[in-house]
């Protein structure tokens, strides 16, 4: 499958990362960096195919490949399904046959047709990998010690302290703000400037009104925070917000 199947430019080519060791590297680099990437395993070739079981690849958002996952029509369904699946961050297996046929795709499993294969058939598990939710935490009260409890259970990335004048994390997910007065508003101005997604001020209607009346662009901060679910335990709040964090995302 041509990236014209899609509808977009043919990518910029880089050269191949030698499979095995150096892909496994290569992610690890990526996640650390919070880099998204499609990890391609074949998993079944069956002969004449240039690729062969255990070979593997990273499909990166630009559309590059690097690894070996066969030749560059197999590398072309690839790169096509992978970019899709950076998009829903879920796997599936890649059933390339030499047959001339329309993609077709049920549960579990996308088949394409690419009649200039060598005459065998590949099957490629893709599995999207996407960088955890990221959730800065600022204070130190009880609150804000389960919010950053339930966001690490839920296998959010936690950031948290009661520093105000610590900097916003690139690519933040949502600021949480629970320091109950102590050095609120430099915390909620500087995540509005970096245009985080969702941020949130622990506090009563009425002294978050107080509060973001001295904020531009506090009409963008949630307060109060979380879902009106009766929360009245620091844990019950926590569960409150991330479960607005989730609705809204």
């Amino acid at each position: 499958m041509s990236s014209e199947f899609l509808g977009m430019p043919a990518p910029r080519r880089r050269a191949p990362a030698p499979a095995g060791a150096d892909v496994q590297a290569r992610a690890a680099e990526l996640r650390s960096g919070r880099e998204p990437y499609v990890l391609a395993t074949v998993v079944r070739a069956q002969r004449p195919t240039s690729a062969k079981a255990g070979d593997r690849a990273l499909v990166l958002p630009d559309g590059t490949i690097e690894g070996f996952v066969g030749g560059v029509c197999a590398t072309d369904a690839v790169r096509a399904q992978g970019l899709r699946l950076l998009g829903t961050g879920r796997a599936t297996l890649l059933r390339i046959t030499p047959e001339a046929e329309e993609p077709h795709e049920e549960e579990g499993l996308v088949a394409v047709g690419q009649p200039c294969l060598s005459g065998g058939t590949l099957e490629i598990f893709l599995e999207a990998v996407l960088p955890p939710v990221l959730v800065q935490v600022h204070g130190d009260s009880p609150i804000a010690r389960a919010l950053a409890a339930v966001g690490r259970a839920m296998g959010y990335q936690v950031e948290a302290g009661g520093d105000p004048a610590a900097p916003i994390a690139d690519g933040a997910d949502a600021v949480l703000v629970a320091s109950h007065g102590a050095g609120e508003e430099p915390v909620l101005r500087a995540a509005l400037a970096r245009g985080v997604p969702y941020v949130a001020l622990i506090a009563s209607r009425a002294r978050g009104a107080a509060v973001l009346a001295r904020v531009e662009g506090g009409e963008r901060v949630r307060v109060p925070a979380g879902l009106d679910i009766g929360a009245r335990t620091p844990g019950e709040v926590a569960v409150s917000v991330y479960a607005e964090l989730i609705k809204l995302r």
